[in-house]
């Protein structure tokens, strides 16, 4: 065996350890080039080990899977477009100084009768190779996908591609039973008629039922044309925060959707939402195959994920510590480390505001903590539009295990750590996904942030303490000795903000000493 083999059967197509260091929270910038039958994409991955960022991100729709079912053979414009587009993606990379890119395809290099004279005509033209994985390999890579942002998750992943669907279970973090099909929108085309097309469609899917019958109430989706679906469901629903990771669907709205989709102009819909005419053009295929999906396995909510095989490639090498950490506070912490004029404030901030939440749950401390953490990051905006800036990084930036109404308190609390009121923003819209008692808590956090960084010359739990007493209404400020000329008039009104969002009195100790530096 060549040590390039011997690589490949350690290290997969990546053919090296991408965590060298288990402890390690940073990522080497990784490329992956993902040959699909619909698409051809470059990503480089880059930021922090757990949740991973995208540092480029290309796609070229080359439909390489069209006619595949007729002919057997892949598209030819598609081979020459797809040839062109690694080429390129080539160049790129060495011009960014990347490491070798790795490849991957899909389901048409993998069934076409010409995938193995199109791989060597790959490797002949620009040195890349190019790995074709199994039906049952996507599904679990697109699972794995679904765990980088979601840790713990449970359910059924649904990954849709140009020529396949792949069905993965997922439960208690880990990857269960794995099933291919052909029901790719693309090979689809191949049906001539609707109703052949739709008994089709059912027929596999009832027979994937039989094979996994699965019981669990949630269907993560992954792929373009779910992707697709989903940004038209927002169209109609009108929804505000366009992000489609983690938007969240009922059978009953995708129905409606479909069959809006239906009764509208496609052109129309593709201006509207920004989708590509090639993708639009695969849109009512998708939804014939996504209505039986839900007919037959009865899912009670429906997630979108923007994670699939290329994520759950890097997750595939994740050794298992790295797994468990929380990808939020990773991709925080590492935003902090690299942007923050203090990194390492952000933990001591939390501590300081920490008493505020005493009564909190863990799933809102670990808010709590990633707003702390992203508190100063975007502190090279202008000093007008900081709070803006802000509230725009947190709703709507790459960051996984973060659903939309966690987007929006974080936005929220870090807007109020910039700004007292938010009154006449233009994210008001935004607003109405939190209830009043959510949203005043985000307000608290980010005054609480704004009052704790006037301690800024260390950490501000080593210069002061807040303790709240919630039945006393009361809001008690304790200062070392050190930290009572930092108290000064801005810091005193800052806090006196804080204390009226609470509806409290305050009063001000200072550490040692006998006398109240204030009160009200």
């Amino acid at each position: 065996m060549s040590d390039a083999d011997l690589a490949e059967s350690i290290w997969g197509p990546f053919g090296r350890p991408l965590f060298n260091d288990p402890a390690s929270r940073a990522l080497g910038r990784v490329g992956v080039v993902d040959v699909g039958s619909n698409s051809v994409r470059l990503v480089i991955f880059d930021g922090a080990a757990r949740s991973p960022a995208y540092f480029y991100n290309e796609k070229i729709m080359c439909a390489l899977g069209a006619g595949l079912g007729e002919t057997g053979r892949l598209n030819p414009k598609g081979r020459k477009r797809a040839l062109a587009a690694i080429k390129r993606f080539q160049l790129l990379a060495a011009g960014m100084n990347i490491a070798p890119l790795t490849a991957v395809a899909t389901a048409a290099v993998r069934e076409a009768e010409d995938g193995p004279e199109f791989r060597e005509e790959i490797a002949r033209e620009t040195g890349l190779r190019l790995f074709v994985i199994d039906g049952e390999e996507e599904a679990r890579l697109s699972a794995q996908g679904v765990l980088l942002g979601w840790p713990g998750a449970k359910g059924l992943v649904c990954d849709i591609g140009g020529s396949s669907m792949e069905l993965a279970e997922l439960s208690g973090g880990k990857v269960g039973h794995c099933v291919t099909s052909g029901l790719g929108p693309l090979k689809l085309k191949a049906i001539k008629t609707k109703k052949a097309r739709t008994a089709h469609i059912k027929e596999v899917i009832e027979g994937l039922h039989k094979e996994m019958p699965s019981t669990d109430k949630r269907l993560f989706l992954v792929g373009g044309s779910w992707r697709a679906i989903a940004r038209l469901d927002m169209e109609r629903r009108g929804y505000p925060l366009t992000v489609l990771h983690e938007y969240r669907m009922t059978p009953k709205s995708v129905l409606n959707t479909a069959k809006w989709i239906a009764e509208n102009d496609l052109e129309e819909l593709r201006a509207r939402t920004g989708t590509s005419e090639a993708r639009m053009s695969l849109v009512p295929l998708a939804c014939l195959v996504l209505k039986q999906l839900l007919r037959t396995f009865k899912p009670k909510e429906i997630a979108i994920s923007s994670y699939g095989i290329r994520e759950g490639m890097l997750y595939e090498q994740m050794p298992e510590c790295l797994r468990h950490r929380d990808p939020l506070i990773e991709a925080c912490r590492f935003a902090e480390a690299k942007d923050a004029r203090l990194p390492g404030f952000g933990k001591g901030l939390y501590e300081f505001v920490l008493p505020l939440f005493s009564s909190a749950k863990e799933e809102d401390l670990r808010l709590v903590k990633a707003a702390c953490l992203l508190h100063d990051v975007s502190w090279r905006a202008h000093p007008d539009f900081r709070a803006e800036v802000c509230f725009d990084n947190a709703t709507r930036a790459n960051l996984g295990g973060l659903k939309h109404r966690e987007r929006v308190f974080l936005g929220v609390a870090l807007l109020h750590r910039y700004k007292n009121s938010r009154s006449g923003s233009r994210f008001e819209p935004l607003f109405d996904m939190l209830t009043e008692k959510q949203i005043l808590q985000a307000e608290i956090l980010g005054k609480a942030m704004r009052f704790g960084a006037m301690f800024s010359v260390k950490s501000p739990d080593t210069m002061a303490s807040l303790k709240f007493y919630s039945k006393k209404r009361v809001l008690e400020l304790r200062l070392a000795k050190p930290a009572r000329d930092l108290f000064g008039e801005v810091a005193e009104a800052r806090f006196k903000s804080l204390a009226a969002s609470l509806n409290a009195e305050t009063v001000v100790k200072i550490k040692g000493g006998k006398k109240n530096l204030m009160s009200s």
